[in-house]
């Protein structure tokens, strides 16, 4: 089966793509989720004024190793000037495939500059911004909206119609409003309208993918060319090479082992604490630890104490006896019995 996809001149091996996640799509993040084949990565989402400005921590990450590509920049922000500007550090001093806009996040620093989610308020200043950056820039460039600011201003049917015509290559739809973060569900009915109504470029589907079935669910409800799968893999990026391989073969893979989620999760810490620093990577790992012992037995003992743990070491000798203790069924260090 053919399974090749394209955003304007780029070749994606697949049409799986992992999502942009504000601090969680790092360099750490991406090269052990690219482990599992994804189409194509999104970064984190970076600040343009951070990049005029040449601040030293956004410039650094911006950084791309070779083995995660192809990989997609995200930017946000709301001055047109400053939007270009940023944009084509991107293109020319960058080693990304695409560059990405932010139109969906809904944390209140974002929207309260006007950047993110709030851009859906103003359509006419969105499209101004767009074409000026298509304009610049020589790699594709794609958007990411939501479905408008809340239940009384959906309209991302109305915009997704508009943006195709400003020279983006890829639109996705994540079908929720900014008013509910990502409370509810995600109503794909939205995305089968914009797949409707956008001709002229792709259309990928976002919200609410953990399965297989999901996926195929998704594709019979919207036709949308391709799929964007973001919390769905925290904890989870077997979700990644499950929907790849169903994809090329039309076969299920089998879940991890509870062993084998605990090995990755040391895996994935590993990775974050080369790029980070043990510090840092650790206390930002509590949170990938509790999300791979999702479902396992007496879990919130365990995340009790890895929400303390502080170093590798700890984490590493914490997660061996979990499973351990999986294996002999006696969980009396946890449970206190």
């Amino acid at each position: 089966m053919e399974t090749k996809f394209r955003i304007g001149n780029v070749t994606l091996d697949n049409h799986i793509l992992v999502g942009p996640m504000a601090g969680i799509s790092n360099l750490g993040f991406r090269t052990m989720i690219k482990r599992f084949e994804p189409g194509m990565i999104y970064s984190e989402m970076l600040s343009d004024k951070a990049i005029t400005y040449h601040s030293k921590k956004t410039l650094l990450m911006t950084a791309i190793s070779p083995e995660e590509r192809p990989l997609a920049l995200q930017l946000f922000g709301h001055d047109v000037d400053s939007m270009v500007e940023a944009a084509i550090f991107l293109d020319r001093e960058t080693d990304c495939d695409v560059i990405d806009i932010n139109m969906g996040c809904p944390v209140p620093k974002v929207v309260n500059n006007q950047a993110g989610s709030a851009m859906m308020k103003d359509p006419e200043h969105t499209y101004e911004v767009v074409r000026a950056i298509t304009a610049a820039v020589e790699k594709p460039v794609t958007v990411k909206l939501r479905a408008g600011w809340d239940e009384q201003h959906i309209n991302v049917v109305e915009m997704a119609n508009e943006l195709q015509h400003c020279g983006i290559s890829a639109i996705a739809v994540h079908p929720r409003t900014r008013t509910q973060y990502y409370s509810g569900h995600s109503d794909w009915n939205l995305i089968r309208q914009v797949k409707e109504a956008v001709t002229e470029v792709p259309v990928i589907g976002n919200g609410d993918i953990k399965s297989v079935d999901d996926m195929l669910e998704m594709k019979r409800q919207t036709d949308c060319d391709a799929f964007m799968v973001s919390r769905g893999c925290l904890g989870n990026p077997w979700l990644i090479q499950q929907l790849v391989h169903y994809e090329k073969y039309q076969e299920r893979l089998e879940d991890p082992t509870f062993s084998e989620k605990l090995q990755q999760c040391l895996e994935h810490a590993d990775s974050l604490c080369k790029l980070k620093g043990e510090r840092i990577a650790i206390k930002e790992m509590r949170g990938h630890a509790c999300w791979y012992i999702n479902g396992m037995p007496n879990n919130n003992k365990v995340k009790a104490i890895i929400n303390n743990i502080t170093t590798y070491q700890q984490l590493e000798d914490l997660l061996r006896r979990y499973d351990e203790a999986m294996l002999s069924g006696d969980f009396s260090y946890f449970t206190g019995g």
